[in-house]
């Protein structure tokens, strides 16, 4: 590969690109538990190495590192379920302040735009006729993905404790792919992808409890109705980088419109919102993480659109360590190392086109085309 033009080299590399794109979209259903239940088994090694210092069998210590993970999963979605359940419960006073929240929206547009009550009524109306006629698509869909999910969490236990319990055998087919003069290397990236991926989903386990805490606290110590609620949301949503955030502020102002009437909620929410975002962004995240990886935002965002694209929420869920491990991988390879630094967040000050000599080249390049666009203008004034 090393003699070929670089062209074709950049060539293959952009069509493998769009192949495993392609790939991962066709198989996504397939794909992306694997790749979750991966992440987990990383995480949960910690814990089965002390059930086997205590002398516990190898398939038994995997069960229990599982077990602990399902009952503390079970602990939280109990926990967001009792809040779900006073915000169910308080569902006459949601429904008052929306009503006074859209007749007071009623009146705005009745005044700017012009549209009497009864015009915005028969326009929400044929809205509502439209949806009435997609509910049984929209029933199915749902049924579809319910169906889906359970799948996918039904499998997601039995493909952690397999891969647990062939990890040496997975390290022994991944070796094999590489000479023997380069085993140092690999175990290198994997023992660093294995540092950096622990240390990633353990610091997101801590910023969803510190973001929860911090978040639903503040808003309950304002008075902020069904604030820890709102917190949790938020905190779960921030997972993923950069949307997460946005559609936390979101969903938290709607929950402040149905729970209060008064505006300067709205603005209290946002307002600690930011100031937690600031403190997670700058101080609380960097030291808790410290990781050595560091995606820039610009390919963050795609690569949560992309996940998103390619396997709805979970993709995006997993797109930032996803390619954390392909930086890694990518660093550690001669012949990818440009896509290492397209991922990483360094901004480096002097490039190639700093250098004099090539300072010289593009004032020249420069030139020839302001002559080539002033021979342009002077043939299309001629011209009849």
């Amino acid at each position: 590969m090393n003699e070929m033009p670089l062209s074709v080299k950049r060539s293959i590399e952009l069509v493998g690109l769009c192949a495993i794109f392609a790939l991962v979209y066709l198989g996504r259903d397939i794909v992306t538990p694997i790749l979750l239940a991966f992440l987990i088994s990383i995480l949960l090694m910690p814990v089965f190495k002390f059930f086997r210092r205590i002398r516990f069998p190898e398939p038994l210590a995997i069960v229990m590192s599982i077990v602990l993970a399902i009952l503390v999963i079970i602990l939280i979605l109990g926990f967001f379920s009792y809040q779900v359940g006073i915000l169910v419960s308080d569902i006459p006073t949601l429904e008052k302040n929306l009503t006074q929240h859209w007749n007071m929206l009623s009146a705005w547009i009745s005044d700017t735009m012009h549209y009497s009550s009864r015009e915005q009524m028969t326009m929400l109306e044929k809205q509502s006729r439209g949806m009435a006629n997609n509910v049984g698509s929209y029933l199915g869909s749902a049924f579809t993905s319910l169906t889906s999910i359970l799948i996918f969490f039904g499998l997601l236990p039995i493909y952690i404790f397999l891969i647990m319990f062939y990890r040496n055998l997975i390290l022994k087919f991944t070796f094999m792919w590489f000479p023997r003069a380069n085993h140092k290397e690999v175990t290198a990236a994997i023992t660093e992808t294995q540092m950096i991926t622990k240390s990633y989903l353990v610091g997101l386990m801590i910023q969803v409890t510190y973001m929860t805490v911090l978040v639903g606290g503040l808003m309950m110590i304002f008075g902020i109705p069904h604030g820890l609620l709102i917190g949790i949301i938020f905190a779960i949503l921030n997972l993923i980088p950069y949307v997460g955030a946005l559609i936390g502020n979101l969903i938290g102002v709607v929950l402040t419109l149905a729970s209060s009437s008064n505006f300067s909620d709205i603005l209290l929410v946002l307002g600690v919102i930011a100031a937690v975002q600031f403190l997670d962004n700058n101080i609380l995240m960097p030291r808790i993480v410290g990781s050595k990886v560091k995606i820039n935002a610009f390919v963050s965002i795609v690569g949560v659109v992309i996940g998103g694209t390619l396997a709805g929420v979970a993709g995006m869920f997993l797109s930032l360590p996803v390619m954390a491990i392909l930086k890694i991988i990518f660093d550690r390879t001669e012949n990818f190392k440009q896509w290492g630094v397209l991922l990483g967040d360094e901004r480096p000050k002097y490039t190639a086109l700093n250098r004099p000599e090539n300072q010289r080249v593009v004032k020249e390049i420069r030139e020839e085309v302001k002559e080539e666009v002033k021979e342009e203008a002077k043939k299309g004034k001629k011209e009849p």
